[in-house]
């Protein structure tokens, strides 16, 4: 077969590069950035988090890890829940993970199994120092996902574990509303992606990870599960993907609750309040109340 000269391959490759400039654009433009890490400590002190020492009290009996999200961090993605958390007499801890070398302020970039090794080991640091024999997890996005690989293929964790709450996760992966689909017009852009953020990858809807991870089933036993979803997410898409339909698990709209709710893949991590009510009724079921639109004052 006779190769196409200079002209016929210029064009192809330059709509190629176009499509590739435009869905990374897209991709870090949809994912929550940090603010930055210079005033984490601060933050967490300041808040009541991430405490030396904190000894759970009997009303709040576990500490409570929460796990951020893509191109989060530990502090950033917590500045709303964590301080709500806190108020209510829990022992909260957050931690970063899924740093890459050279990438000093972007968490969740790592191969999500590697993320979950660390959080196996926080998990391991926090009971030490708690004198607990279970924490809580709580996730945002990846954060809701990559813990349920730590669930399954970790030793005893689902035994260190009472319950898990994934907010806006990335259960099923994700279609950023059908741009993900360009992936398959830019081979390139595809396996730069997974050579450079290999978690972005993973979180592909119909990625391999997602499908070895899923096969045989999203839950263990012994751990209690609840998904708490938003219509208007527009990076975990669809929205209902981030369900698990499974025996004893919750799965909450927060639109179900109250039709008002504006919340998007962001806000309902970092400032939704009706989020974080939802959130304490999962890690106190016996002294949960029922989350309305006024939740937002509590």
């Amino acid at each position: 077969m006779k190769l196409p000269g200079p002209r016929t391959r210029t064009r192809p490759r330059t709509a190629r590069a176009a499509l590739g400039a435009l869905l990374a654009a897209v991709l870090l433009a949809l994912l929550p950035a940090p603010a930055g890490a210079a005033p984490a400590a601060s933050a967490s002190a300041a808040g009541g988090w991430n405490k030396e020492g904190c000894v759970p009290a009997p009303a709040h009996p576990r500490p409570v890890v929460l796990v951020h999200g893509t191109f989060a961090d530990g502090t950033t993605n917590w500045l709303g829940l964590a301080p709500y958390l806190a108020a209510r007499g829990y022992c909260v801890h957050s931690f970063d993970y899924g740093r890459l070398p050279g990438v000093p302020l972007l968490g969740g970039l790592a191969p999500i199994e590697e993320s979950a090794d660390e959080l196996a080991a926080q998990v391991d640091r926090v009971l030490a120092a708690s004198g607990a024999s279970e924490v809580d997890l709580v996730g945002h996005s990846q954060g809701g996902l990559m813990p349920r690989y730590y669930l399954k293929h970790h030793p005893d964790a689902a035994g260190k574990v009472n319950a898990f709450v994934a907010i806006a996760p990335s259960t099923n992966g994700t279609t950023l509303l059908g741009l993900t689909k360009l992936l398959d017009l830019v081979p390139a852009l595809d396996r730069a992606i997974a050579g450079n953020a290999p978690a972005l990858a993973q979180q592909v809807a119909g990625s391999g990870f997602l499908r070895e991870l899923n096969a045989d089933g999203y839950t263990v036993p012994g751990v209690t599960y609840t998904v708490i979803a938003t219509r208007y997410d527009e990076v975990v898409t669809p929205y209902r993907s981030q369900f698990i339909d499974e025996p004893g698990v919750r799965n909450v709209l927060l639109q179900d609750l109250c039709p008002l709710n504006i919340s998007e893949h962001a806000t309902i991590g970092l400032l939704d309040r009706m989020a974080f009510h939802e959130t304490a009724n999962a890690l106190d079921p016996a002294g949960a109340e029922p989350t309305t639109c006024w939740s937002f004052l509590s």
